[in-house]
């Protein structure tokens, strides 16, 4: 009985914190400490090159353009309190253009604690990305040794270190570590492996103070980011695959997580005022699912809907594998409508109904490939468009969480590979070269992350049939465009704005945003016809369109200016009319309005808007030259002595 009792403990693998050993492992795989360092080296050294780069994307929208996270400190409460999207919107209503609204207020509020210590800063946002990201890296392989703590040591060691490292190193990745904003991403993952932990070690000892921690860990991770409820299906799955033990002795850990879920979702209700997902938009840039019928954009019958989501399925698993070219964006239409006639569509309905097939049969058995697989199905469900609409057809970050069964797969598969081979190196040697090319791949692509302008510019290549690319790329070229460094470059950056607009409004005819840009191209080549032509554009698809109401009223004050010029001074008179409507303050149109109503000979008319000029002039200088302006305005009037009185104002 002690010989058998002797043989069952050299089997489970044990850790030895004192000496940084793992079992009974030689060599290498017996040095943990030095394993935690070269993944934590990983990660530092393939996104070190992010630390010098700016705000990037939708860094805007959580950061540096957000009422509440500029704040600091004091912002962090609204945080709690609104929307995601609200503090960068600035208004009710609006956030909710993605359907179902986002609450996610941790990060935001990591970066609110950010902006009140160190102000502006891209490059802590970037720092704690990165160590986060290695945090990670050194939580997956914690995790595994435990995980497979009854397997051989030397495969447990393996699969756990190779498992971290592929990890660390994929390319589909750099979307949320190279993108500040995608903390979050890379907190739900942190902090949801952390409650499985943490659970595991709750089993083992049977400490309620852990069942406890697991549960703070997982509630944080849903205030990262919704995806975290996934793993109310994958720790179950881990403690049936993972341990001997039955239910009885370990389901009772998923009542606290049950508590968190239904505690999360009630704060969720509350703020968001609604527990439904929400129906998708019937508006393209947030519903992938819609298409021109009549001139107007209807939802795309069920089956192309099916069909199309099932491409991007097969697109993930294309990207895990082989990660080029990548892309931050996948908006319609990079990925086109299809059909079932489609190869690829049927090949990644056979792909996944087969794995998921094969899972479901093998899981009883407690397969470790099996239990991968539904780990990538488990968590890629919520983001696939097939639970709720997530408002675009993908993203590389939406595979952040699920590409670490991915991982493992391919951990436990280089591990088989090499004893059906009896040469284990061989999956050393797979793996260590698909770890290289991925590493290549990432710290290269990284190079695009930089800012706007090299992100846009890099991914319109790629995305080249995206209306919002497309569209970003057009709003970023005029941004450059208005700097004083590039006024050489101005006309010919604007034309090529222009090119990139028009083919956004050829992809998305009713995409206002795109209008609107259109029409800044053409202002700023002094082609103020087709600018005021494409602002209307923009205004009739919604006529409270604040930004072109606004740049409409500068066309009108640059054609005022013109034929005042020229000395049509009543057709200017009608266009300064205009921008007063927009902008009864506006003292510089207030000035030329007058100046032409005085020259038609409505020096009354003229005078009042002199006087409200004057009520708006912001120097001693502009007030000199209304006053100029009133005495001759009184003196057409005949009133020398109002007229000497203003004169002598102005020589003042």
């Amino acid at each position: 009985m002690s010989k058998k009792k002797q043989q069952k403990t050299s089997s489970k693998l044990k850790v030895n914190f004192e000496t940084k050993s793992v079992g009974n492992a030689t060599g290498f795989w017996a040095n943990q400490r030095l394993h935690l360092l070269l993944l934590f080296g990983l990660a530092c050294l393939l996104y070190i090159n992010t630390l010098t780069h700016d705000y990037t994307l939708d860094d805007a929208i959580v950061i540096y353009d957000n009422e509440f996270t500029t704040k600091g400190f004091a912002g962090i409460s609204d945080l709690f309190k609104h929307d995601t999207f609200r503090g960068f919107f600035k208004e009710e209503g609006k956030s909710n253009l993605v359907a179902g609204g986002r609450y996610r207020p941790l990060t935001p509020a990591m970066f609110a604690m950010e902006w009140g210590v160190f102000g502006r800063s891209p490059f802590v946002g970037h720092l704690i990305n990165l160590l986060l990201y290695g945090a990670t890296g050194i939580l997956i392989y914690l995790l595994f040794i435990k995980l497979l703590s009854n397997h051989k040591p030397q495969f447990a060691v393996f699969a756990a270190f190779f498992t971290a490292a592929i990890f660390l190193a994929h390319p589909v990745h750099t979307e949320a570590v190279a993108n500040i904003k995608g903390r979050d991403e890379i907190m739900t993952l942190l902090l949801s492996l952390g409650a499985l932990y943490l659970a595991w070690r709750a089993m083992e000892a049977q400490k309620k103070g852990l069942f406890l921690g697991a549960a703070i860990l997982f509630f944080l991770g849903l205030l990262s980011k919704e995806n975290a409820i996934t793993f109310l299906a994958v720790i179950p799955l881990t403690f049936f695959v993972f341990t001997k033990n039955k239910f009885t002795s370990w389901g009772r850990l998923m009542l606290p997580m049950l508590g968190a879920s239904f505690l999360f979702l009630g704060i969720r209700t509350a703020v968001l005022g609604s527990f439904d997902v929400g129906d998708a938009p019937i508006e393209l840039m947030n519903n992938p699912f819609v298409k021109i019928s009549g001139g107007q954009y209807v939802p795309v019958p069920f089956g192309e809907k099916m069909a199309t989501i099932f491409y991007t399925l097969g697109e993930y698993l294309r990207l895990l594998v082989i990660p080029h070219p990548l892309t931050h964006d996948y908006y319609p239409r990079h990925i086109e409508l299809m059909s079932w006639g489609n190869w690829k569509v049927l090949l990644s309905l056979v792909l996944h109904f087969g794995m998921g097939i094969w899972a479901v049969l093998n899981i009883a058995k407690k397969d470790l490939i099996a239990y991968g697989i539904l780990f990538y199905l488990l968590t890629l469900s919520i983001v696939s468009n097939i639970v709720f609409p997530v408002g675009t057809n993908m993203s590389e970050r939406f595979i952040y969480m699920p590409s670490l069964g991915f991982c493992f797969v391919l951990s436990v598969l280089a591990y088989r590979l090499g004893e059906s081979q009896k040469n284990k190196q061989i999956g050393i040697v797979i793996l260590g070269v698909m770890i290289l090319l991925f590493s290549t791949k990432t710290f290269f692509r990284n190079a695009a992350w930089k800012d706007n302008y090299t992100l846009f510019t890099t991914d319109v290549k790629v995305s080249k049939n995206s209306a919002k690319l497309l569209n970003a790329t057009g709003g970023e070229l005029l941004a450059q465009a208005a700097k004083p460094e590039n006024e050489s470059r101005k006309d010919a950056m604007a034309t090529e704005a222009k090119g990139y607009l028009n083919q956004a409004l050829e992809i998305h005819p009713n995409y206002k945003n795109a209008h609107l840009l259109l029409g800044n191209a053409h202002f700023y080549l002094k082609d103020y016809a087709n600018a005021e032509a494409s602002y209307n554009q923009a205004l009739a698809l919604d006529p409270n369109f604040v930004d072109a109401i606004s740049n409409k009223a500068s066309v009108h004050e640059e054609l005022g200016k013109k034929y005042g010029s020229q000395g049509d001074h009543n057709r200017a008179i009608r266009y300064f009319e205009q921008v007063i409507k927009v902008d009864p303050g506006n003292a510089k149109v207030l000035f030329f309005l007058g100046s032409s109503l005085r020259v038609v000979g409505q020096a009354q008319a003229a005078i009042t808007r002199f006087e409200a000029a004057l009520a708006n002039a912001a120097t001693r200088e502009n007030d000199a030259r209304i006053y100029n302006e009133i005495a001759l305005a009184y003196k057409a009037l005949g009133d020398e002595a109002k007229a000497q009185a203003y004169l002598l104002k102005a020589s003042r």
